[in-house]
């Protein structure tokens, strides 16, 4: 057994006008709900908007049982790639700042004397000709690791979507507020 959501719920619930683009362009006015569809399309909807908005208060509970331990392995692995993110980006910003600490207060000596006289200088282009070589080897250094970290999070927020979707299917599918035909 399947709950039909329409279109007219999404507007009636203050749905942003994106989300009900995305709605209408792929099942135009209508669409059986099913977990299955919902992870389908995980990523292109707003489950928690939908969620909040559309599910009854037994039903909310039980998406948010359900989604609980997706969200908390989500952030565990979110955290654990940004530490190791920020464990090879805090050496390189240290030293990008050793090198580049020396060129800004020359380029604040300068720049102050410069306003003080009015007088046009070339204390910006010096500064960024000192820090350029130091800002390079900061973003090769961790490149990787930034690199790293975005795959990581993409893949623990794919699969976030994914249990979340699904959560909502099956939610949506117990109790719905206003919600459509049983078919």
């Amino acid at each position: 057994m399947s709950r039909i959501l329409y279109i007219e719920q999404l507007v009636d619930a203050d749905a942003c006008d994106e989300q009900g683009e995305a709605f209408r362009s792929r099942f135009g006015t209508w669409v059986k709900v099913t977990p299955e569809r919902c992870v389908e399309f995980a990523t292109v909807f707003n489950w928690a908007w939908a969620a909040r908005n559309l599910l009854s208060a037994p039903a909310w509970a039980e998406y948010e049982r359900a989604q609980a331990p997706a969200w908390a392995k989500y952030d565990r692995v979110e955290a654990a790639a940004l530490a190791e993110y920020e464990r090879v980006r805090a050496p390189a910003l240290a030293e990008y700042e050793r090198v580049s600490a020396p060129a800004w207060a020359e380029y604040e000596r300068v720049t102050a004397a410069a306003r003080a006289k009015h007088q046009r200088v070339t204390a910006r282009a010096e500064y960024q000709r000192v820090t350029a070589p130091a800002g390079a080897e900061y973003q090769r250094v961790t490149a990787a690791a930034r690199a790293e970290y975005a795959r990581v999070k993409a893949a623990a927020r794919a699969e976030y979507a994914r249990v979340r979707a699904a959560a909502f299917g099956r939610a949506y599918n117990l109790h719905a507020w206003g919600a459509g035909a049983l078919i």
